[in-house]
């Protein structure tokens, strides 16, 4: 499957999305379509039978356009647009409203219906043609939308003002008024929203920011400036002190420290020398060096989180779908709800025709569901983006809302709660001296890319041991390894392996001692006899206690997962405070572990470093993955860590629960405005209080009911992690 991205510009509220959206998943091929009003982005999952030339079709006939995704400029004429036609619309709605109160302001024109016919014809079909245009995009999906209530409620009075204006004896009184400074109202609305959408999307704009535009790069031996753009892999980049890295990959030459705060969130600037990766967008700080480009344009760090950024702000938590059903339904039944209070007030009631017409506008202009519509997706954006600034990486929008619902986290220790460098802390001689003990497992060792094999391998370097070159080097996971040299058959692991070949240690009384400090214990075996035990330990991050700590004080189960055998784990779960562990885990068995506790009725959250945890990230409810900007992590977990920072979890968990809290109140702010409007924009307290609700007041209601929605995930930005 496919997915691809529409960006589309003249959605007007969630209905058009909703159209939009039914018209694509109908298309033969498509296996899924979403459309996100908030970000006007269209998410279509289909076959290699569906191209972009269809989807665009699809689109465009219902009216809407597809436009460039990384225009800036249409957004900005957009929102200029907007603006010209709501000070035209104001310029003539204010002489229309003055008019309208001639007795009031004493004003006797001659033609004086007439006049206001031609002032408030321009607004009606000029500035409001717009409106129109939504409603036959709507009546074309055969639905209806927020434009299909704007213009039907204004042309109602506009058509019934222009009868009285040009038909003498039609009737006493006209309503330009109403209907022009509704369309003025709502066109601000409009531009209030458009301006406010801007805003939340800010995060997007500030990873954009961060990219150089040039490169100085080394072409047949001359030193080229060109644009980032048309940089290529392999290419030789000079970077010079001050300037930012325009690209990722590897140090050929020269050394620095670079300020990867930008990625990272890390304030100290990292050294960097021959051999070590550069990230594309942040700063070299003193040297000058050179490096060789591994990755360009789309495939660099930057442009990867960009991706995910924009995928989560694109995408639908699983709360929308309240708002998206309600939507479906809302407007055919506003405008039955309308009809039939016209019909109550003027058959029944007895009322005047234009006292029955008033109660039906104001019922339509006040229902408009855009409110509805921005609720939950402009949460989600400031919510991602707020996430992005913390150095967090949440990959959608279902897993920012379940983070909140987490009952028990569970930890991979190696390289996500310790350091994963794990050093060699006690070399116990039994049948060798401590030198050949360290030297027989360097020797079996070297062919292994094992953390803790780094740990011997550097303990002999250090020792000055010269390692000769094992042969038939074999590992197995969760036992250890085996390896030939020369003559002698070399075995170094765990029990499990020694039980394996049938060999008796008799080592447990010391392994337990060195266990129980919470080390992991190797037993060396050379031509089937017990020579040494080797003790390496990996020692916590900083933080991870910390950590812990604010994840128990949020109410958290938290487990830890590891290979290491029971007695080690336990000595490591002491330390860190947790509330149990689970020791003596293959690495392809974390996966069943996690489902386990799942069974239980846990919701799961699953903190590995994204290397050798996949499996078991894939299987959790949310999936976090720990790691610098690395392709792996970016890859496996729906929330990424790009600190490297074990804080984070709880910050991520946190900021879920802000976010859905926002949620709500839009939601029922959305919900608010329409339940309680449109029973008294049909007159509901008319019999008791006398108080009818004038349309133009019902058109400042609905415009103020979406940016207050706007406003309220904007002031998501004011959020500081605890």
């Amino acid at each position: 499957m496919a997915k691809t991205t529409l960006s589309i510009s003249g959605m007007h509220c969630a209905s058009c999305a909703a159209n939009i959206e039914k018209n694509l998943g109908k298309l033969k091929g498509v296996q899924s379509a979403s459309v996100n009003f908030a970000t006007e982005k269209a998410t279509v999952e289909h076959d290699s039978t569906v191209d972009n030339a269809r989807l665009k079709q699809a689109v465009e006939k219902l009216g809407y356009k597809v436009v460039d995704a990384d225009s800036a400029k249409q957004k900005k004429d957009e929102i200029d647009k907007l603006k010209q036609l709501f000070i035209l619309s104001l310029c003539l709605s204010i002489p229309i409203f003055i008019l309208s109160f001639k007795e009031l302001f004493r004003i006797e024109l001659p033609y004086h219906n007439i006049i206001l016919l031609i002032l408030a014809t321009p607004v009606q079909f000029y500035a409001g043609w717009r409106f129109y245009k939504g409603a036959w995009s709507s009546l074309k999906a055969k639905s209806a939308s927020m434009d299909t209530l704007i213009a039907v409620g204004t042309t109602t009075a506009y058509v019934y003002s222009a009868l009285v204006a040009l038909v003498p004896g039609f009737g006493e009184f006209v309503y330009f008024d109403t209907s022009a400074v509704i369309i003025t109202f709502i066109l601000l609305g409009k531009y209030l929203e458009a301006i406010s959408k801007g805003r939340a999307s800010e995060a997007i704009k500030k990873l954009m920011g961060l990219q150089p535009k040039t490169a100085l790069v080394v072409r047949k031996g001359k030193e080229l400036e060109i644009s980032i753009d048309e940089v290529v892999v392999g290419d030789i980049v000079i970077v010079k002190p001050g300037q930012k890295i325009p690209v990722d990959g590897i140090v050929v030459e020269g050394t620095s420290s670079v300020d990867e705060a930008m990625i990272t969130g890390e304030s100290i600037p990292v050294e960097k020398k021959k051999g070590d990766t550069v990230i594309g967008a942040t700063i070299n700080k003193h040297g000058s060096f050179r490096f060789r480009a591994t990755k360009v344009g789309k495939d660099t760090t930057l442009s990867q989180i960009i991706r995910l950024v924009e995928d989560a702000q694109g995408s639908k938590a699983p709360i929308q779908r309240i708002a998206d059903q309600v939507s479906n339904y809302f407007v055919p039944t506003v405008i039955v709800i309308a009809i039939m209070a016209f019909v109550i007030w003027f058959f029944v009631g007895g009322r005047s025709f234009v006292f029955s017409l008033n109660i039906f506008t104001a019922v339509l202009i006040i229902a408009c569901p855009c409110a509805l519509g921005l609720a939950t997706p402009t949460a989600i954006i400031v919510g991602t983006g707020k996430a992005a600034e913390n150095g967090i990486l949440i990959k959608d929008a279902s897993a920012l809302e379940t983070a909140r619902k987490i009952t028990t986290v569970v930890f991979d220790k190696t390289g996500t709660l310790t350091k994963g460098k794990p050093e060699v802390t006690d070399i116990i001689a039994i049948s060798l001296d401590e030198e050949s003990v360290l030297k027989y497992a360097a020797i079996a060792e070297k062919g292994s890319e094992h953390p803790l094999a780094d740990a011997i391998l550097k303990k002999a370097a250090d020792d000055n041991i010269k390692i000769g070159k094992a042969a038939q080097f074999k590992a197995i996971p969760g036992y250890g390894i085996t390896a030939k040299f020369k003559n002698k058959a070399i075995l170094l692991g765990n029990l499990k392996l020694m039980a394996k070949y049938n060999i008796k240690a008799n080592v447990e009384k010391q392994m337990s001692g060195l266990e129980h400090q919470g080390k992991t214990v190797m037993v060396l075996v050379v031509n089937r006899k017990v020579t040494g035990l080797i003790a390496v330990a990996d020692t916590l991050k900083h933080n991870s206690i910390a950590a812990i700590a604010k994840l128990k004080q949020m109410g958290k189960e938290v487990l830890i997962i590891t290979g290491d055998n029971r007695r080690t784990a336990a000595a490591i779960a002491a330390k860190l405070g947790v509330d149990d562990f689970i020791a003596e885990v293959l690495p392809q068995d974390k996966e069943k572990e996690i489902s386990k506790l799942q069974a239980q009725g846990k919701v799961v959250a699953m903190v590995g470093d994204g290397i050798n945890d996949a499996p078991a990230l894939a299987k959790a409810d949310v999936g976090i993955a720990l790691g610098a900007g690395t392709d792996v992590a970016l890859e496996t977990g729906q929330i990424v860590l790009i600190k490297d920072n074990v804080m984070d979890v709880a910050i991520a968990i946190d900021l879920s629960s802000y976010t859905v809290r926002k949620i709500k109140q839009n939601l029922f702010w959305a919900f608010f405005y329409n339940s309680l409007g449109i029973p008294v924009a049909a007159g509901i307290l008319y019999p008791f209080t006398g108080f009818l609700l004038n349309p133009m007041v019902a058109g400042i209601a609905m415009a103020f009911s979406s940016v207050s929605v706007v406003s309220n995930s904007l002031m998501m930005k004011f959020y500081r992690p605890k």
